[in-house]
């Protein structure tokens, strides 16, 4: 290969990647939003939400991570991901419930943080 075609070669490709790395976040985000309830520290029932989460990311829920004893509940996956939700903030521990896109489960499921496939 001419050392021409190989360096237009070479700078297309290059051009190519830095596209790519340079693409909005939004390429790498679930589409929709995902819903909670928790309750406040006043005590009152209150409804969290994430508008095209990041994927890959763990999110500890508002209202339940930071709270000993405390739990959001009742999640509604309206986005276009798979959710995973765990019972134990930072994605961690072996309780976890899978939620595919455009499902939600009931008040008896408890959960603290959430990723998004």
């Amino acid at each position: 290969m001419p050392a021409r075609s190989l360096t237009a070669a070479l700078g297309a490709a290059c051009s190519a990647f830095a596209l790519l790395v340079a693409a909005p976040g939004s390429a790498f985000a679930a589409t929709g939003q995902f819903r909670y309830t928790y309750t406040t520290t006043d005590g009152y029932e209150a409804v969290g939400f994430l508008n095209n989460p990041p994927s890959g990311q763990c999110i500890n829920l508002q209202g339940s991570a930071s709270e000993p004893g405390s739990f959001s509940r009742a999640p509604k996956n309206r986005t276009d991901a798979t959710a995973t939700v765990f019972l134990d903030a930072d994605c961690e521990g072996d309780t976890y419930y899978i939620l595919p896109p455009g499902t939600g489960a009931s008040e008896r499921l408890l959960l603290r943080s959430v990723v998004f496939s």
